[in-house]
């Protein structure tokens, strides 16, 4: 269990995520302008370019997408697959699969509309975010639903959703006064949703609001990526 210092670490997280992208910015400029030329390798930066991505496949689960290059692989998170940025830990995407046995989907519109789909990804998250802490409170938006046919003919839904923590300072005080709550973490949640070889598909990517317009145009290019393919036996 999580102590009572975890909202004060946890509010600061936003801000050191940003920091952590202005200083990476900053090192990759400095590492183009100065030691390269140096070296004859103008216009070569150590940093791997934000525009670069590799194409990840999956022919025995079914499926495919691309991710920046310099984010790299986390093992035994309970995801199918799961990549994350080396710099902005907050920062991650994952897919997730419903099980083969037990789902027999055939289109994503068997979850109804987008804006219903999107009542139940974000009843999803809070649930997978619940905690047992005391004080703690979650506020969570839809900001937006929309869906789309891929060039695989295929049709997938995109929601993006809010959630923001906040925990009390002190949760074990008697007097409400005494219990101020702070803001523990402020993220964006992306999914696209697609179905195929009888089974639903979600994409996930989560980044904190605070680097996210920063990082949106790389994020919107993993999300158009995404394509559900058919699986290997």
């Amino acid at each position: 269990m999580a102590g009572p210092r975890d909202g004060e670490r946890g509010g600061r997280q936003s801000l050191q995520a940003g920091l952590t992208l202005l200083r990476r910015n900053v090192l990759s400029s400095l590492f183009t302008a100065t030691i390269f030329p140096q070296l004859g390798l103008s216009g070569v930066s150590i940093a791997e370019p934000a525009n670069e991505f590799k194409e990840y496949i999956d022919i025995f689960d079914g499926y495919s997408l691309l991710y920046p290059k310099n984010w790299i692989q986390v093992r035994g998170a309970g995801a199918d697959i799961f990549f994350r940025d080396p710099f902005v830990l907050d920062e991650n995407l994952s897919i997730e699969l419903s099980s083969p046995s037990s789902s027999r989907y055939m289109s994503v519109e068997d979850l109804g509309p987008p804006e219903s789909a999107a009542e139940k990804v974000m009843k999803q998250y809070l649930t997978e975010f619940m905690s047992t802490r005391l004080g703690v409170r979650r506020e969570s938006s839809i900001l937006s639903t929309s869906s789309r046919v891929a060039d695989d003919g295929k049709l997938y839904y995109q929601i993006e959703v809010n959630i923001k923590s906040y925990a009390n300072n002190n949760e074990l005080a008697v007097m409400p006064q005494d219990r101020i709550a702070r803001l523990e973490w402020d993220r964006r949640y992306l999914s696209v949703l697609g179905v195929g070889n009888n089974r639903l598909y979600e994409l996930r990517l989560q980044t904190p609001e605070s680097v996210f317009v920063d990082e949106e145009k790389d994020i919107r290019k993993v999300m158009d990526s995404f394509r559900v393919i058919n699986s290997v036996d």
